[in-house]
């Protein structure tokens, strides 16, 4: 009798501890919908340049090195150890869902916009915002803001819409009435 009961008690024990996993697992999946996973998916592929179904060093270093950077062995270990383990896909889902999770909430990000929308409209004349963007605070330079803009929600007059940009920004997707 108490053989049996061990040993089903280890049973249960060991259920429970393979459960953690998965149920970990399933959560970083729920947090995106499957279009974001496929795009994090080609990106994962992308910078798994030895295609061992982990992102290494080495991964890391030929990546950056195809963009035109020469990163330091420190700068590498300084990203590598922002994972708590090997990066496999889930665990690259993991990273990006705490980094997402980090940013600001939406009204804070709303809130900072409006401070430059003297008419609350919503919106911000395009040449306005690269200006301030490019004079104040951490500057911006003129690329790094046609980038921005290459993907920001314009109206008509080409005022940047800085509503539609923060739920883009934080819910990755434009309503489905636009």
């Amino acid at each position: 009798m108490d053989l049996t009961a061990t040993m089903s008690s280890k049973r249960a024990k060991t259920k429970t501890i393979k459960k953690r996993p998965q149920h970990a697992t399933s959560n970083v999946f729920a947090m995106f919908d499957q279009s974001q996973i496929q795009e994090f998916k080609e990106a994962f592929n992308m910078m798994d340049q030895n295609r061992d179904g982990f992102i290494d060093k080495e991964d890391l270093r030929d990546m950056l090195a195809s963009l035109g950077k020469n990163p330091t062995d420190e700068y590498l270990d300084a990203m590598m150890n922002e994972a708590p383990g090997p990066i496999n896909f889930t665990m690259f889902l993991m990273m990006f869902g705490e980094k997402l999770n980090g940013t600001d909430p939406e009204d804070v990000i709303r809130n900072a916009f409006a401070c430059f929308d003297e008419e609350a409209t919503g919106t911000i004349q395009e040449d306005y915002l690269r200006e301030l963007l490019t004079t104040m605070g951490d500057w911006f330079t003129d690329e790094e803001v046609d980038e921005l803009y290459r993907e920001a929600p314009m109206d008509k007059k080409g005022n940047f819409n800085y509503t539609e940009f923060t739920r883009i920004l934080k819910h990755r997707a434009k309503d489905k009435d636009d």
